[in-house]
Parts: structure tokens; sequence; C-alpha cells
């Protein structure tokens, strides 16, 4: 696969990703509500989108989770730390 495309959720705690999640799962509220909602990353505006990146586009352990095998499309992941925060992951498709 070349490029992923990806929504995320950016916060500033594990625990803060924990619970979003736990209302995600529980379908009290969607990705892309809880992006606008909750995530401090610009992206919000677009129910996190983040479009078609590939690899080397974004930090290493972001991309490992929008990459790796064992994470398919639809899937929700995370929490994932990064310098910027903890991210909320979905993967929208791959190409």
């Amino acid at each position: 696969m070349t490029s992923v495309n990806a929504s995320h959720i950016l916060v500033k705690t594990e625990k803060e990703a924990l619970d979003i999640l736990h209302q995600i799962v529980a379908k009290e509220i969607t990705f892309e509500d809880a992006a606008r909602k909750y995530s401090f990353c610009p992206s919000k505006r677009q129910g996190g989108s983040l479009g078609n990146f590939g690899k080397g586009m974004m930090v290493q352990e972001f991309e490992e989770a929008c990459f790796s095998d064992k994470n398919k499309v639809g899937d929700v992941v995370g929490p994932i730390k990064t310098q910027f925060g903890f991210h909320l992951i979905k993967i929208n498709s791959r190409n």
C-alpha cells in the first residue's frame, strides 16, 4: 500500500483519549463529531480528516498505526502517543 486516508482526534492526555474512545465505541458520538468537539488539531473542522498521505509524511508512531496490517479500514486505533499528544486514528481507506 502506498497511501492511507485517515482522520484523527488529538488530545492532551491518555485518559481524555480513552474517554472519547469509549464514547465512540458505545456509539454515543460519531468519530467525526468527537473530533469537532474534542480535538485541538485544526483538522477538527473537517471532522478530523487528514486526507490521503504516504509514508514519511507523518511522525513515526502515527504512521506505524496507519500502515500496520493489523489495523483494518474502518478501525479506530489508539490512543497513540506522539510528541503532539494522544491520537485516536480512524483509517478511512488504503491505496
